[in-house]
């Protein structure tokens, strides 16, 4: 007896060949019916006998192709309609709600190809099929078709067409396709926009990388700036000319056999390494690298990834030295997407630049990870990872936009049941930045019809998003910044019932008007939290002058367990003349241009000075980094410490550092004492723990933490596809607004 189904599915089903996967199936258990793509995902009708009818929804869920994911599948019978066939039917034009697929590394049949020289593809510096290639950064609206694509531009040679149209083929409508004959080119010009001719150009590239040379390479989500990673000058002449003095470069290697050469790669770390994402990971260096010793100054790791375009392993074919590439970018500016923009801005930067003339829509980073034992964490959530979706388990009753945080910008949306969070927009700190931050929003309301009835946004009233989303004339909640932060994990994890959060990053606005950063949070399944611990405040002498300056912090930690007079009997007076001592004590006491703050990050920095590691910072995060390569787990001793009233007050171990002389021993006992702050008032509460916050990217707070919570069986949640970051700040703002529209 036949039997039709109606299947609807959702999730990341559009550009990955899901309709090919689906129709193939079809044909080979003889079913008859018809797939479509629409707004929501991909539509099937489908009929045959109930045995088959099973079959095919096992394979469906159990052989996705390799982008696909299936967050949710609707089934509903429906009376047979004596289909003679299956086919794939031209796309639904409905309400926008199916997902964008990230951009992803190309893939190893397409490889293949690239290195066949039997094949029409074979070096063609733009081969991509369903599994692999652009999808984020060239897509403009849904439904992902050809038409919504900057490759709108390209008319496809009889050859790709007759792929695109063959349902069979694995480049059935991959809307990127194209070749030798009908594709984008390649072009290279100098810094003057002089176009260079060449026989062969990449041979050409080679060249002038081995001579020095620094070049603006074109990815799949912006411009990188490379130069030979094995050449002290040409790092050297980057880092004047983008004027980044000690920030760690990332390297892009030809093969992961020449990044084990180079560093110490654990297994897991090579399996996110060699992953469709290809994402930046942090790995140790080797003592004995050929690496220049200026990519990562004072630092024992580097971030490395392996190509994930053909363009990139074209270059490889011809320059086999492992390439700094970093994101084309002015400081506090988004990554630039076009030529002309990179002249204007990078010109003194670049000697020369590699241009392909089709458009990036959309700009996107290169994701950053790296691994604690056997989990990613994630420093930067972009290419490959991003958009990313998360399933609710309930339909919502508004459409609800967040703005995220004023620092590692994102923004998310969330209707229907769903929530989807944009990638990597980066710090609002420039007019450029709150350009992409606004076309960003622009972009997402394209592809989803989306005008939202809630906007969510931070609660400190300076920053540029919180003052954007007062202006629109829409209904507005605003969350206080590290209740976000735990909120982020509560629904990534779809946690219920009461945590402590433990909230640890730079700054974030305070509900007494006060910088916040180091906070216990008990949070319930409402709108609402306690703080029930915070560290004592410490001092900013000259406001985010501090900040800048862990010198300062180190002075204001030392005012607070001595007087002026004994202060100058310390180390600290070789850091400042008298005069300034002078007037630092001062300010101290009147609070003059001084900020309190309750940071875990600015006691870092503090801590850091103190011990000598660092006193001006050249890059955010430095202090923690520089400090995780002298931590010692033999040394297991801690600082003194008490909890008074929530207050937990550490004057015993400023005390104490203040006169340490061993950097490892005080590293090391600062680590462990933020360890028995943390599990101690864990114990006190009972309750399950949520860490966020930027501070817990430290690699080696992470990894002691969550150990020690294991070791003393305390439950506990982490982002586990999320950044602990701001980056997580609009998933937190979203949570609060589904919690806010849910009991009101």
């Amino acid at each position: 007896m036949l039997k039709r189904v109606i299947i609807d599915v959702s999730g990341i089903v559009q550009g990955v060949g899901f309709r090919p996967f689906v129709y193939t199936i079809a044909k080979e258990l003889d079913l008859k019916g018809f797939v479509l793509n629409n707004g929501h995902g991909v539509h099937i009708e489908i009929e045959g006998t109930q045995q088959k009818l099973n079959l095919f929804l096992t394979r469906l869920q159990d052989e996705l192709p390799p982008l696909a994911q299936i967050d949710k599948i609707k089934k509903v019978l429906k009376k047979p309609q004596g289909d003679r066939s299956f086919v794939i039917q031209e796309s639904n034009q409905s309400q926008k709600t199916a997902l964008i697929s990230p951009d992803m590394s190309i893939c190893d049949q397409c490889l293949t190809e690239f290195y066949d020289p039997h094949d029409k593809r074979y070096h063609y510096f733009a081969t991509n099929c369903t599994h692999c290639g652009p999808r984020y950064s060239i897509i403009e609206t849904v439904p992902y078709d050809r038409a919504s694509t900057s490759m709108k531009f390209f008319r496809m040679c009889q050859a790709c067409e007759r792929e695109y149209h063959d349902p069979l083929d694995r480049r059935y409508h991959a809307q990127p396709i194209s070749c030798y004959d009908c594709g984008p080119t390649l072009t290279l010009y100098d810094a003057k926009h002089q176009k260079i001719d060449s026989q062969d150009l990449i041979k050409k590239v080679a060249t002038l990388f081995n001579q020095g040379a620094i070049i603006a390479v074109k990815g799949l989500g912006g411009f990188h700036l490379m130069c030979d990673g094995y050449n002290y000058e040409s790092v050297t002449l980057l880092r004047q000319r983008k004027n980044r003095p000690l920030k760690p470069l990332a390297l892009l290697f030809p093969t992961i056999e020449a990044i084990e050469e180079n560093s110490k790669v654990t297994p897991f770390e090579k399996v996110m390494i060699q992953s469709k994402e290809k994402p930046i990971v942090l790995v140790h260096k080797k003592t004995d690298t050929q690496i220049a010793s200026n990519i990562a100054p004072d630092i024992d790791r580097i971030g490395v990834m392996l190509p994930y375009t053909p363009l990139q392993f074209l270059i490889f074919e011809y320059f086999k030295n492992p390439l700094v590439a970093t994101s084309a970018n002015l400081s506090h500016e988004p990554i630039i997407r076009t030529k002309d923009e990179l002249i204007k801005k990078l010109g003194n930067v670049v000697d020369y630049i590699l241009d392909f003339n089709r458009d990036i829509v959309n700009a996107v980073d290169d994701s950053v990870l790296q691994m604690i034992d056997q989990r990613p964490l994630f420093l930067r959530l972009a290419r490959g990872f991003t958009p990313k979706s998360i399933p609710l388990p309930f339909k919502l009753n508004k459409k609800i936009l967040a703005v995220g945080a004023e620092q590692k910008n994102t923004i998310a949306l969330a209707f229907d049941d769903q929530v989807i969070l944009s990638p990597h927009i980066g710090d609002l700190n420039s007019i450029e930045a709150f350009d992409y931050f606004e076309r960003t929003m622009q972009t997402f309301k394209q592809f989803y019809d989306f005008i939202p009835d809630l906007i969510v946004c931070d609660r400190h009233p300076e920053y540029a998003t919180t003052l954007w989303a007062k202006k629109q004339q829409i209904p507005v909640l605003e969350v206080q910044h590290h209740h976000a932060h735990i909120l982020s994990v509560i629904l990534e994890q779809q946690i219920h019932g009461q945590v402590l959060g433990v909230a640890f990053d730079g700054t974030g606005y305070g509900d007494d008007h006060t910088i916040w950063g180091g906070e216990f949070l008990v949070c319930g399944d409402d709108t609402s939290y306690e703080r029930i611990a915070y560290f004592k405040p410490l001092v900013l002498l000259g406001g985010n002058k501090a900040i800048e300056e862990p010198r300062r912090i180190a002075l204001a930690m030392a005012f607070e367990v001595m007087d002026l007079d004994s202060v100058k009997k310390t180390k600290i007076s070789d850091w400042f003349s008298s005069t300034e001592l002078n007037l630092l004590h001062k300010a101290y006491q009147n609070k003059i241009n001084t900020i309190q703050t309750s940071s875990v990050g600015r006691i870092f920095d503090g801590v850091a000075s103190l011990l000598e590691i660092v006193h001006v910072l050249s890059f955010e995060g430095e202090s923690g980094l520089k400090m995780e390569q002298y931590y010692n787990e033999k040394i297991s001793n801690y600082y003194n410490f008490t909890i008074n009233h929530g207050i937990i007050d550490y004057d015993p171990m400023i005390s104490a550092l203040l006169q340490e002389d061993n950097l490892i021993r005080g590293v090391s006992m600062f680590f462990n004492t933020l360890i028995e702050i943390i599990v101690s008032i864990a114990h006190s509460q009972n309750l399950p723990l949520v860490l966020s916050g930027g501070v817990f990217q430290n690699k080696v707070l992470v990894s002691l933490i969550l150990k020690r919570l294991g070791k003393e069986r305390i439950k506990y949640y982490f982002p586990q596809k999320t950044s602990p970051n701001d980056g997580s700040i609009s998933l937190g703002q979203i949570a609060y607004g589904i919690r806010h529209s849910r009991n009101n």
